[in-house]
């Protein structure tokens, strides 16, 4: 199962990325309202912004990755690996987009890291 390791990462990444490139075009986009004219026209507007575009072609490619990893490799090891998606963006959502990541997440994030070094040696 370690030889699937790369390409199970590479889910994870793309994952990731595909997160971001939603922040990031949203950020631009701004925030979605619920009143029914105002939601239709944001997401119009999300639907023909870059990152947006980006981001959801990024998903789908996350998705064949993802859905290789499960043709081949458990789905109790491979699972999991897909929270490291999460320390990624939250470690580039601290740096890039200057969030707040504060005590409580990041302990948050040694736990997920941990517990994959577990799964990952199982």
């Amino acid at each position: 199962m370690s030889k699937y390791v790369p390409l199970i990462l590479f889910t994870v990444l793309t994952n990731a990325a595909a997160q971001i490139l939603l922040k990031k075009g949203m950020i631009s986009v701004g925030t979605f309202s619920f009143d029914a004219t105002n939601l239709a026209s944001a997401f119009v507007k999300a639907m023909f912004n870059p990152y947006v575009f980006l981001g959801l072609c990024t998903f789908v490619i996350s998705m064949l990755s993802h859905l290789v990893v499960l043709s081949r490799v458990d789905l109790s090891f491979a699972y999991p690996f897909l929270s490291l998606a999460y320390v990624v963006a939250a470690a580039y959502a601290y740096f890039v987009f200057k969030e707040d990541v504060n005590m409580v997440r990041f302990a948050g994030i040694a736990l997920i890291c941990f517990g994959t070094v577990l799964i990952a040696r199982s």
